[in-house]
């Protein structure tokens, strides 16, 4: 008999397919025959009495009104920010009733397209007729799948380009939308996921081009992670139309020399930084700094279309090719880019420093700018260290190198505060002009970049000093403590290495940057920059504010990226109205809906880091594809029970030794120790290991990198017996003539550890006493 679907099985089933809603459907559907037929009426039953279905002929639905519960798909906001949604149970012949969503503080934040499960309640309003409430979500539109189209000959299938997937879907002849055998395309759900029938079906919605070209690496992780990447038509509209700000009701900047300094490859200019002595008699050696930040509020005002569609996004996305931006390029390249001689409006912050580098005072101005020079990162350091270029020369005394004066004494103020200092070097994939993969080099880190970083951290944290003591809310960048059993983790991992991380006291961010300093130098090194970033919870937005301890912060925010945040847009606004600046600041409606914000660009943040770094992987795949068979140095960065994660020291990729690629022997996946046990040598696989691999796959499509361990910690990997099968001339699982047993052997491994472990702690204990 087939397994019956639960309840909430049903539910999602008639959710998706609301024109299936047969008994003879749903039982196709989840392979239901004979006597279990029986079973699936009763359950239908139990539904249709518990509310959640009505029963109309022989389908579960009804043409007359909405049943109490039912399936509606969300709407976008309307121009007063309210929630509206599309009942998918809807086959009447009058007019489709209007729906309300009434959201619950503690309610997810739902986007359009998004599919709830919700109760409603019938009213008679003039712009409605039913109000609802969330049971639970179900989900987006239909399951979406990016993948090669390989033609059939009745219609074809898609081979999802999905690292580890192999679940392949049918196509029908009539769904393939004209797409070409080996086109990259993407697809949608058309009926159940993989039952006893078969494969999962699938119509073809949008045809992406080759696969093979350069730039579907980067439009691979954009249509896969479901990131918006055009604008619509109202959006775009409503960018043209806007105008440069004026100076009425301005403070007048534009006579102070605020320059942009970025990358040489930058896309848009957001802010501007200039510096000075302070010349008060009271605050000697002391530093005034200005901060302007371009003021995206003026255009993008709450409910227009431009603001749905920011907090839509949530962010912009980065790509070695591309930028998948928050805002059309009307404003985020040109009105509201700082640009060089150009009056820009912007809101300001100005800082007074003592000499120390702690902020004595702070002031936030609405103002008007005017840049004097664009520079990059390798131009402001080369002139500091000496060689100013034409463009540098002119402000070499009256703004670098105040700039550079302010930053030391912020840098002292830094190294007190002690916020984590991990020693992660970044890589940077460089692209030839047709769009291949170049190089891969590490980014340079000048002290030209930490002076911006500094700048900017003071600026948030100014931002969120000022809304707290003006009582506006807003949303905090919150970065919690590490939890407890990922800090235990940390500390059997340095305990491996000889370190130690303290015990017994709340833990502070100095107490990490001892361990990563006792680190440094070592070969652990990596490994305890890994595990400590590791043990790390994930940053969000939030209205409570439970401090950033990355930073070593109480209070923080995200003020100065507005171009690229919706975040620091919502931080603006709270500026806005707090200063009582104009008519474009925070909402009732934007303050009652926080959390739900909050929780939404927390989404999307982490949506667009999962395809950047899935970008990243396909090209890194492409760029070792033609070296297979290379053998390349690295470190093992991750351990599961199904292979090792090796990360390769020449590019920074990651690739995967499985099972079957690390020797002739049985390994046993020690879960809580992380670590992996020859079951005939006793070998100890464990985090930061260093290794020689061979390459034995580049999927650029895919992004996965296949890898054979070749040595362990300078040494070849000891051969056992096999993968379980007995040896010839002996008999079935006995042991090697002269040799221990594998369980002896595994014992005499624990054995060997605990002695290093015991040894490296006396070690420690006698170096501690000197």
């Amino acid at each position: 008999m087939s397994k019956l679907p639960t309840k909430t099985d049903i539910l999602d089933w008639i959710a998706a397919n609301p024109t299936l809603t047969s008994k003879r459907d749903i039982a196709k559907a989840f392979g239901i025959k004979g006597a279990a037929r029986i079973d699936l009426k009763r359950i239908l039953k139990e539904l249709e009495s518990e509310g959640h279905l009505e029963k109309r002929k022989k389908t579960y639905r009804d043409p007359d009104r909405l049943p109490p519960v039912t399936v509606l798909q969300m709407k976008a906001p309307d121009e007063n920010g309210d929630l509206f949604a599309q009942p998918l149970e809807w086959h009447g012949e009058g007019i489709e009733p209007t729906v309300l969503f009434l959201p619950r503080a503690t309610d997810p934040a739902l986007g359009e397209g998004d599919r709830i499960l919700a109760r409603l309640q019938v009213v008679h309003e003039a712009d409605h007729n039913y109000e609802a409430r969330l049971i639970r979500r179900i989900g987006a539109s239909p399951r979406k799948v990016v993948g090669i189209f390989r033609k059939g000959h009745e219609g074809g299938r898609i081979l999802p380009i999905d690292k580890g997937s192999d679940k392949e879907w049918t196509v029908a002849p009539d769904a393939t939308h004209g797409a070409k055998d080996g086109e990259l395309v993407e697809a949608e759900q058309a009926g159940p996921r993989a039952t006893r029938m078969g494969l999962p079906k699938a119509r073809i919605v949008e045809r992406l081009g080759d696969p093979s070209e350069p730039k579907a690496v980067s439009l691979i992780a954009i249509h896969q992670h479901g990131i918006p990447d055009d604008f619509p038509p109202k959006v775009l509209e409503e960018a043209d139309s806007m105008k440069p700000a004026g100076l009425k009701g301005r403070t007048d900047l534009r006579e102070l020399p605020l320059v942009t300094i970025d990358p040489s490859d930058a896309r848009d200019h957001d802010d501007a930084v200039f510096a000075e002595p302070d010349d008060d008699p009271k605050n000697e050696g002391g530093h005034i700094l200005w901060v302007a930040i371009a003021d995206v509020a003026h255009y993008v005002r709450p409910n227009s279309e431009l603001d749905r569609e920011a907090k839509r996004r949530g962010n912009s996305s980065y790509f070695p090719d591309r930028v998948v931006p928050m805002l059309p390029d009307r404003l985020s390249g040109d009105l509201c880019s700082l640009h060089e001689g150009v009056p820009r409006a912007c809101i300001a912050v100005r800082m007074v420093l003592d000499a120390e580098g702690n902020k004595k005072s702070h002031r936030f101005y609405r103002g008007l700018m005017r840049s004097p020079a664009s520079l990059t990162y390798q131009q402001v350091q080369a002139a500091h260290d000496g060689a100013p270029d034409d463009q540098c020369g002119p402000l070499l005394e009256t703004v670098i190198e105040p700039l550079y004066a302010a930053y030391e004494a912020l840098r002292a103020a830094r190294a007190r505060r002690e916020p984590l200092d991990l020693d992660l070097p970044e890589r940077k994939v460089v692209l030839t002009e047709d769009g291949k993969v170049e190089s891969v080099n590490f980014v340079e880190r000048l002290d030209a970049h930490k002076l911006i970083e500094e700048f900017m951290v003071l600026a948030n944290v100014a931002a969120a000093e000022t809304l707290i003591a003006k009582k506006t809310p807003l949303l905090f960048r919150v970065h919690e403590e590490p939890p407890q059993d990922k800090l235990d983790n940390l500390r059997e991992t340095a305990d491996a290495a000889g370190l130690t991380l303290a015990k017994g006291q709340v833990l502070k961010t100095a107490h990490l940057n001892k361990l990563l300093h006792d680190a440094a130098g070592r070969d652990e090194a990596d490994l305890i920059n890994l595990a400590t970033l590791r043990s790390m919870t994930q940053a969000y937005y939030g209205p409570k504010n439970f401090g950033h301890f990355g930073l070593a912060l109480q209070n923080y925010a995200h003020f100065t990226s507005p171009i690229r945040r919706y975040s620091d847009l919502i931080v603006h606004r709270g500026l806005i109205s707090a200063h009582g600046w104009g008519d474009d600041g925070l909402t009732e409606q934007e303050i009652e809906r926080l959390e739900q914000t909050g929780q939404h660009i927390s989404d999307t943040e982490r949506r667009s880091m999962m395809a950047e770094r899935d970008t990243n992987d396909r090209y890194l795949a492409a760029y070792l594809s033609d070296r297979i068979g290379a053998e390349f140095g690295g470190r093992i960065s991750g351990i599961a029970k199904f292979g090792v994660f090796v990360k390769l020291d020449e590019t920074g990729a990651d690739g995967l030794v499985p099972m079957r690629n690390l020797g002739r022997e049985y390994f046993h996946f020690d879960r809580e120790a992380g670590t992996l046990m020859g079951a005939d040598t006793g070998t100890i696989i464990s985090l930061g290991q260093r290794v020689k691999v061979k390459l034995t796959d580049a999927a650029p499509v895919t992004g996965g990198i296949g890898l054979e361990l070749l040595e362990l910690e300078d040494a070849e990997m000891p051969q056992g017996r096999g993968t379980g099968r007995p040896s010839r001339g002996r008999k079935s699982g006995g042991p090697r003539r002269g040799k221990p047993s594998g369980p002896a052997r595994r014992k005499e491994a624990k054995a060997k550890r605990k002695d290093a472990k015991t040894k490296r702690k006396v070690t420690r204990q006698r170096s501690q006493k000197r």
